[in-house]
């Protein structure tokens, strides 16, 4: 009894083995992010590192919406430590963009805790390259924005990301995206003193 339950378990393994093969490889640039999370819940530091490619950029912009832009690069690291721990309890994998957002709230919120509060201005000084007296001022408006659009501008602002890309990578829908923009910005002008132009 015990050779045949090896003997299935090897035959269940080719199948799927073979199955695999017949599918588009999990290293390819248009590959989903569900194909991506089922790959590394299998053990592809490949398609760890496809993952980390188009989540760290959103990844650091909830975070530097919390924490100094100083430390923000220590604390996007520990959130895809997590994600390669806690990414096999995953239990949707198209939830993932959802997932890591939240766990990378929750780590910078965490983070925040335990050091200094953000209203030190001069931490964001220490990055290199500093950033311009203007920039290092914008970064503190959008901070006082609420949490919706401050995210949304640090994604679009600071990481660079196009309006449907951060719909992608968040799962907002593109009109949510294009909303919080248009408000964001708004407010962002307000809160700089320029107003509506």
């Amino acid at each position: 009894m015990h050779a045949f339950t090896v003997l299935a378990a090897v035959a269940t393994a080719l199948e799927v083995g073979a199955a695999v093969t017949h599918r588009r490889p999990v290293e390819s640039r248009d590959a989903t992010v569900a194909e991506l999370v089922i790959a590394v819940q299998g053990g592809s530091r490949i398609a760890f590192t496809g993952l980390y490619e188009r989540f760290h950029r959103v990844v650091h912009a909830v975070v530097l919406a919390r924490v100094h832009a100083g430390d923000a690069g220590d604390v996007v690291q520990d959130v895809f430590a997590d994600v390669w721990v806690k990414l096999p309890d995953l239990r949707e994998p198209a939830a993932f963009p959802g997932w890591i957002l939240a766990m990378a709230r929750n780590r910078a919120t965490d983070f925040v805790r335990r050091r200094r509060p953000i209203s030190d201005d001069t931490a964001d000084l220490a990055v290199a390259p500093p950033p311009t007296v203007e920039a290092a001022a914008a970064l503190r408006a959008i901070r006082t924005l609420p949490e919706t659009y401050r995210e949304t501008l640090i994604m679009r602002l600071v990481e660079g990301l196009s309006g449907p890309e951060i719909a992608e990578r968040t799962g907002m829908t593109p009109d949510s995206v294009r909303v919080h923009l248009h408000r964001g910005i708004k407010l962002l002008r307000e809160r700089l003193g320029g107003g509506e132009p």
